[in-house]
Protein backbone atom coordinates (compact mmCIF):
# COMPACT_ATOMS: atom_id res chain seq x y z
CA UNK A 1 0.00 0.00 0.00
CA UNK A 2 1.27 3.58 -1.14
CA UNK A 3 1.70 6.11 1.59
CA UNK A 4 -0.71 8.15 0.25
CA UNK A 5 -3.18 5.59 0.59
CA UNK A 6 -2.18 5.16 4.27
CA UNK A 7 -2.59 9.28 4.47
CA UNK A 8 -6.13 8.86 2.77
CA UNK A 9 -7.19 6.13 5.56
CA UNK A 10 -6.28 7.93 8.57
CA UNK A 11 -8.01 10.92 7.19
CA UNK A 12 -11.02 8.92 6.61
CA UNK A 13 -10.61 7.53 10.26
CA UNK A 14 -9.85 11.20 12.01
CA UNK A 15 -13.22 11.93 9.91
CA UNK A 16 -15.20 9.30 10.94
CA UNK A 17 -14.03 10.38 14.48
CA UNK A 18 -15.29 14.00 13.98
CA UNK A 19 -18.30 13.27 11.94
CA UNK A 20 -19.58 10.58 13.94
CA UNK A 21 -17.95 10.60 17.46
CA UNK A 22 -18.18 14.89 17.48
CA UNK A 23 -14.67 14.72 18.68
CA UNK A 24 -13.12 18.18 18.55
CA UNK A 25 -9.94 18.30 16.05
CA UNK A 26 -7.75 18.77 19.45
CA UNK A 27 -8.73 15.64 20.78
CA UNK A 28 -9.02 13.48 17.70
CA UNK A 29 -5.41 14.67 16.93
CA UNK A 30 -4.38 13.77 20.84
CA UNK A 31 -5.90 10.10 19.82
CA UNK A 32 -4.06 10.08 16.17
CA UNK A 33 -0.61 11.34 18.43
CA UNK A 34 -0.29 7.71 19.18
CA UNK A 35 -1.09 5.71 16.21
CA UNK A 36 0.27 8.92 13.61
CA UNK A 37 4.07 9.78 15.25
CA UNK A 38 5.47 13.30 13.66
CA UNK A 39 8.20 10.41 12.31
CA UNK A 40 5.48 9.11 10.15
CA UNK A 41 6.10 10.24 6.84
CA UNK A 42 2.49 10.36 5.32
CA UNK A 43 1.26 12.32 8.31
CA UNK A 44 1.43 15.89 7.09
CA UNK A 45 -0.53 15.04 3.48
CA UNK A 46 -3.09 13.18 6.20
CA UNK A 47 -3.62 16.28 8.15
CA UNK A 48 -3.92 18.39 5.72
CA UNK A 49 -6.89 16.56 3.85
CA UNK A 50 -8.67 16.18 7.56
CA UNK A 51 -8.19 19.82 7.84
CA UNK A 52 -8.96 20.94 4.46
CA UNK A 53 -12.64 18.89 4.56
CA UNK A 54 -13.38 20.14 8.25
CA UNK A 55 -11.78 23.71 6.59
CA UNK A 56 -14.34 23.49 3.91
CA UNK A 57 -17.28 21.41 4.47
CA UNK A 58 -19.98 22.67 3.84
CA UNK A 59 -18.81 23.91 0.54
CA UNK A 60 -17.50 20.08 -0.35
CA UNK A 61 -21.38 18.56 1.57
CA UNK A 62 -23.11 20.95 -1.00
CA UNK A 63 -21.15 20.17 -3.99
CA UNK A 64 -21.99 16.14 -3.04
CA UNK A 65 -25.66 16.87 -2.45
CA UNK A 66 -25.49 18.83 -5.62
CA UNK A 67 -24.25 15.73 -7.71
CA UNK A 68 -25.85 12.83 -5.83
CA UNK A 69 -29.06 12.45 -6.78
CA UNK A 70 -31.89 12.45 -4.32
CA UNK A 71 -29.60 12.15 -1.77
CA UNK A 72 -29.28 14.07 0.97
CA UNK A 73 -25.60 13.88 3.00
CA UNK A 74 -27.02 12.94 6.23
CA UNK A 75 -28.44 9.80 4.97
CA UNK A 76 -25.74 8.52 3.56
CA UNK A 77 -23.50 6.00 5.58
CA UNK A 78 -20.58 7.74 7.51
CA UNK A 79 -18.30 5.96 5.91
CA UNK A 80 -19.35 6.87 2.69
CA UNK A 81 -19.79 10.68 3.21
CA UNK A 82 -16.53 11.08 4.43
CA UNK A 83 -14.59 9.14 1.34
CA UNK A 84 -16.57 11.28 -0.83
CA UNK A 85 -15.48 14.49 1.51
CA UNK A 86 -11.91 13.48 1.55
CA UNK A 87 -11.57 12.94 -2.43
CA UNK A 88 -13.91 16.03 -2.89
CA UNK A 89 -11.47 18.18 -1.09
CA UNK A 90 -8.38 16.93 -3.30
CA UNK A 91 -10.05 17.34 -6.35
CA UNK A 92 -10.86 20.72 -5.49
CA UNK A 93 -7.87 21.79 -3.46
CA UNK A 94 -4.97 19.43 -4.36
CA UNK A 95 -4.61 19.95 -8.11
CA UNK A 96 -1.37 18.46 -8.19
CA UNK A 97 -2.78 15.21 -7.86
CA UNK A 98 -4.36 13.76 -11.20
CA UNK A 99 -8.22 13.39 -10.78
CA UNK A 100 -8.16 9.26 -12.09
CA UNK A 101 -5.70 8.85 -9.03
CA UNK A 102 -8.00 10.22 -6.38
CA UNK A 103 -10.94 8.22 -7.96
CA UNK A 104 -9.35 5.36 -8.03
CA UNK A 105 -8.25 5.87 -4.16
CA UNK A 106 -11.56 6.84 -3.11
CA UNK A 107 -12.77 3.86 -4.97
CA UNK A 108 -10.22 1.56 -3.20
CA UNK A 109 -10.90 3.19 0.05
CA UNK A 110 -15.20 2.34 -0.32
CA UNK A 111 -13.86 -1.54 -1.06
CA UNK A 112 -12.00 -1.78 2.08
CA UNK A 113 -14.05 0.24 4.63
CA UNK A 114 -17.54 -0.08 3.01
CA UNK A 115 -20.03 -2.49 1.66
CA UNK A 116 -20.53 -3.95 -1.63
CA UNK A 117 -22.17 -1.12 -3.39
CA UNK A 118 -20.44 1.69 -2.10
CA UNK A 119 -17.33 1.48 -3.92
CA UNK A 120 -20.02 2.38 -7.09
CA UNK A 121 -21.94 4.97 -5.69
CA UNK A 122 -18.54 6.78 -4.52
CA UNK A 123 -17.49 6.46 -8.18
CA UNK A 124 -20.55 7.22 -10.14
CA UNK A 125 -20.91 10.88 -7.57
CA UNK A 126 -16.85 11.48 -8.19
CA UNK A 127 -17.22 11.12 -11.51
CA UNK A 128 -19.80 13.68 -11.59
CA UNK A 129 -17.82 15.98 -9.03
CA UNK A 130 -14.76 15.88 -11.12
CA UNK A 131 -16.18 18.32 -13.09
CA UNK A 132 -15.61 21.21 -10.49
CA UNK A 133 -11.72 20.98 -10.35
CA UNK A 134 -11.40 23.73 -13.41
CA UNK A 135 -14.46 25.63 -12.24
CA UNK A 136 -12.34 27.14 -9.01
Amino acid sequence: MSTRREARECSLKMLYMFDNCSMQEKDIFKVFDEVLPVEISYREFSVKIFRGVCQNQTKIDNLIEKYADNWDIKRMSVIDRNILRLACFEILYMKETPINVIIDEAVEIAKKYSNRDSSKFVNGILDKIQTERNKN
